[in-house]
């Protein structure tokens, strides 16, 4: 059920959590950053949450302003959750948030979303050149832009990519880390490129340390 309760204080950081403090909130939140998502997209990116709960997270942040939702056109047709500009304002919260919790020991078990790692990338990449890649990370589909010193990422398909990348999120992690197990994991079927390689190995490479 989708809950109103409020801290009653006056406060603004109580009244910020009175709209995003329920449990999953953030984390509905943060799919969102990186471009509008179906409904089905978010809940396969919190395996731990109902399909009631996230419902419910969704409307409430609906209700507050923080996400609404649109019709694509044809042939998508298709409902998708997006955040407002107020929400979009969040981000630097939530990127903060995760950057004060590296200190906070991981969960057994644990699992890494695609959204998390795809941030990572995107906060940490430092690209000297130009390059577009298609990442394929568990049957989803990113287009990722470098240009000098920026690198975006959105959900879809992108136009002539110089590369494809197909992996899951932990594998990619772990090559943002080690850019030298490419090849191994190439090799042990953990990875398929396609097109440009040193495309991919400019893409894992070029980061903040």
């Amino acid at each position: 059920m989708p809950t109103s309760r409020s801290y009653g204080d006056a406060c603004t950081i109580a009244r910020a959590l009175d709209v995003v403090g329920e449990r999953w909130a953030l984390l509905v939140v943060r799919e969102l950053l990186l471009g509008p998502q179906r409904f089905s997209d978010v809940r396969r990116a919190l395996p731990g949450a109902s399909s009631n709960l996230v419902t419910d997270r969704l409307r409430e942040l609906e209700r507050h302003g923080v996400v609404t939702r649109r019709q694509l056109p044809p042939p998508a047709a298709s409902t998708v959750y997006e955040l407002t500009g107020w929400g979009r304002e969040l981000e630097p919260v939530v990127l903060a948030l995760g950057a004060w919790g590296t200190r906070i020991p991981l969960p057994r078990p644990a699992s890494l979303g695609v959204t998390s790692v795809l941030l990572f990338l995107r906060g940490a990449a430092r690209p000297r050149g130009t390059a577009c890649l298609r990442v394929e990370l568990d049957a989803r589909v990113w287009t990722v832009r470098t240009e000098p010193g920026r690198l975006t990422v959105e959900p879809g398909e992108p136009d002539a990519p110089d590369a494809t990348i197909r992996t899951d999120p932990p594998t990619l992690n772990a090559l943002l880390d080690r850019p030298s197990w490419l090849e191994k994991a190439v090799d042990g079927g953990r990875v398929t490129i396609e097109g440009d390689r040193d495309a991919v190995r400019r893409l894992l490479s070029e980061r903040e340390t």
